[in-house]
């Protein structure tokens, strides 16, 4: 079956799962095995130096994982894929795999806070160079790149202020100065925004978050030019950080429901952003399909649907935070997002707890600043909660 030219709700049921399984199973098997056994040591030794398909130890590779490798292959439209086992080890593999001392990476403010600690504490500590710039100034990262850099990592929309970046124009620059494209998917996901077709190398995902979507397993993935994949394959074969069997499958079976979640998911994100908009308790919010957002042209661009997140800033102190998170029903506190239950929480102990206050100021994240993740519940129901707990602050 040609998948390739499918819709993204066909491809996420079936792509990497149009074989026959072993006994004639609808539901891709998992290979709970640590090795693969072989009678014949020439087909073993064929094998081991890629001369033929085939597995034979599940650190490198294993089946079950090879088909959800293979599902986000064709969804982001990439000729190869890897998976990792996080979110956080597909970032940091990828860019440990690809930068060399003497280096320099050129990146965005508004990085996630854990891919900014990798720029400004891990990656000085061999050698690499990292120039983080004013996020949605495009002319200041273009001049950042035509200073000379091997690796350009982008974000969009941003984590946690939604701020969106220009893939295809910042792409070009990237490969004007000779450098590789990463670009991080999680907030998007391949249903909303394919940064390959933009111009993009590698495209990384927090599995984790929406392509799981039940959050209940952790994985990462990695896509994109086949000779960057396997690169970062080799490497992450040697640090370990592989992905089990059974949370590929849980991420597999997650990713079947993927359409039928975001598109449910941006629809509710945008209702409830335009309705905390008009509320008075609430000081600014953050959702790229609001009408003047400063990135909604570009999104309109390269993206089919705003995404599942949002975030706004309340009036008061964080007392009115620790109120209002508290009088939340149809929420979980807590960390993570894109599951199919609401989640919320301040990004000071979310997405830039690594950092201090000050760091936080200055990229433009308030402590009253809450991030939340609209899960699939109804829309109308998720409003009055929000409602009540505005009453209570």
């Amino acid at each position: 079956m040609d998948l390739e030219n499918k819709k993204a709700g066909t491809q996420s049921v079936w792509a990497g799962e149009t074989a026959p399984f072993a006994d004639g199973s609808a539901v891709v098997p998992v290979y709970n095995t640590v090795t693969f056994a072989y009678d014949d040591l020439g087909e073993w030794t064929d094998v081991a130096l890629g001369r033929r398909p085939g597995h034979i130890y599940s650190r490198n590779t294993n089946p079950t994982v090879a088909v959800l490798e293979e599902k986000i292959r064709i969804l982001e439209g990439a000729e190869a894929a890897t998976s990792f086992s996080t979110g956080m080890a597909a970032i940091s593999n990828t860019l440990f795999a690809l930068l060399s001392p003497g280096d320099r990476v050129v990146s965005i403010n508004d990085s996630y806070g854990g891919t900014s600690r990798l720029f400004l504490e891990y990656l000085p500590r061999i050698g690499v160079d990292a120039a983080l710039c004013n996020t949605t100034d495009h002319e200041a990262l273009e001049a950042a790149m035509a200073a000379g850099c091997q690796l350009v990592y982008l974000e969009t929309p941003t984590n946690p202020t939604l701020k969106i970046l220009d893939i295809e124009r910042l792409a070009a620059a990237a490969h004007r100065a000779g450098a590789i494209v990463v670009c991080d998917n999680t907030f998007a996901t391949p249903i909303n925004q394919n940064p390959l077709a933009l111009g993009a190398d590698l495209v990384v995902h927090s599995a984790t978050k929406y392509l799981g979507g039940h959050s209940d397993v952790m994985c990462g993935l990695l896509c994109g030019r086949r000779d960057l994949v396997e690169t970062v394959f080799r490497f992450r074969e040697i640090t370990g950080a592989s992905l089990h069997a059974d949370a590929a499958y849980r991420t597999l079976r997650g990713m079947k429901t993927l359409e039928l979640r975001v598109a449910r998911q941006n629809e509710s994100a945008l209702e409830i952003a335009r309705w905390l908009g008009g509320q008075s308790g609430v000081a600014r919010v953050f959702h790229p399909g609001l009408e003047g957002h400063e990135g909604q042209g570009i999104a309109r661009r390269q993206m089919r649907g705003f995404g599942g997140m949002l975030s706004f800033e309340l009036k008061g102190d964080m007392e009115a935070v620790r109120r209002f998170t508290g009088a939340l029903k149809l929420a979980h506190r807590a960390a993570s997002l894109g599951s199919v239950g609401t989640l919320v929480g301040p990004p000071s102990v979310t997405s830039h707890v690594e950092m201090t206050r000050e760091q936080r100021a200055a990229l433009g994240i308030s402590e009253t600043l809450i991030r939340y993740s609209v899960g699939i519940e109804n829309v109308e129901d998720l409003i009055a909660d929000l409602k009540q707990a505005l009453v209570a602050v």
